[in-house]
């Protein structure tokens, strides 16, 4: 019995070492590229992933078979399919692609089914994170809709985004900053 309380306490403490040492860390200069970003308010992200609250709905969509393969009602691969959010100064753009349910106030022909900034924000706030990163959030208007806005950067240049509208369920994308040197790549 001492000898399987001992396996046992080594394979846990295997598990916690291994799981502390996983972590990465994030270089100066990508910190200091990341900072420079976001007291500018110039950054753009690509979305990978749109990940939609699951409703019955949404499911029968995604059972139908209309959806890109490797998507699944909770997670819509995006690769492929032009997508971006881009703040410059006090103005945000953004062409999203909208998975979900939408509640009433829907525009007549179908004008307005994905997420389109084109204009100014509000209430914008930028917080450092302990890891290097931050966390900005904002208002901005579609063509007839309210969102807030919340964007988790890292210093890898990965990004999250979560938008709430007032007539629409939240979504979530994760995807990267694209900085002017990526695209020339």
């Amino acid at each position: 019995m001492k000898v399987l309380n001992n396996i046992i306490v080594l394979v846990l403490f295997t598990i916690i070492v291994s799981c502390g040492t996983s972590k990465t860390t994030a270089t100066p200069e990508q910190i200091a590229a990341l900072e420079e970003m976001v007291n500018n308010k110039e950054f753009r992200i690509e979305s990978d992933w749109a990940y939609p609250q699951t409703t019955a709905a949404l499911q029968r969509v995604m059972n139908s078979g209309l959806m890109n393969p490797g998507s699944s009602s909770g997670a819509v691969n995006l690769i492929g399919n032009p997508n971006f959010l881009k703040v410059s100064k006090d103005s945000v753009t953004s062409f999203l692609p909208y998975f979900g349910e939408r509640q009433m106030n829907v525009s007549y022909g179908g004008r307005d089914s994905g997420i389109e900034f084109n204009g100014e924000m509000s209430d914008y706030k930028a917080e450092k994170s302990k890891n290097g990163g931050y966390k900005i959030s904002f208002t901005a208007q579609s063509h007839s809709e309210s969102f807030n806005v919340f964007i988790e950067l890292f210093p890898n240049k990965n990004a999250s985004m979560n938008l709430n509208g007032n007539s629409r369920f939240p979504i979530r994308y994760s995807g990267n900053l694209v900085t002017e040197e990526d695209k020339k790549d």
